[in-house]
């Protein structure tokens, strides 16, 4: 459990940088800037991205990546990997050790 916890650590700061990034490009423009994960990827790794895609609608089905991962990805990039970040802390929670006295 400590494993997921250290995991979780990277994927929040990743997004807090995300959302600083979206938060500094919204302030220093008039319109709201939402940099999306998919956007990120592409710029990042355009060959990874294409790679995905390609074994996504080749091996398991084209519709599994065109309305269904394309629209994960088209949120935005701090909330999709906080989400992940949050959900991989909650897994690696401790857990509470609840002591029950009976008489």
């Amino acid at each position: 459990m400590a494993f997921l916890r250290f995991l979780a650590w990277p994927f929040l700061l990743v997004a807090t940088v995300a959302l600083v990034g979206d938060i500094t490009h919204s302030a220093n423009h008039t319109a709201n800037a939402v940099t999306s994960a998919h956007s990120y990827w592409k710029i990042v790794s355009p060959q990874s991205l294409a790679a995905t895609a390609a074994f996504i609608q080749r091996s398991l089905h084209p519709w599994l990546w065109d309305p269904l991962a394309l629209r994960v990805l088209l949120l935005p990039a701090w909330l999709l990997i906080g989400s992940v970040g949050v959900i991989l802390a909650v897994l690696g929670r401790k857990k509470r050790r609840v002591n029950i006295f009976a008489n």
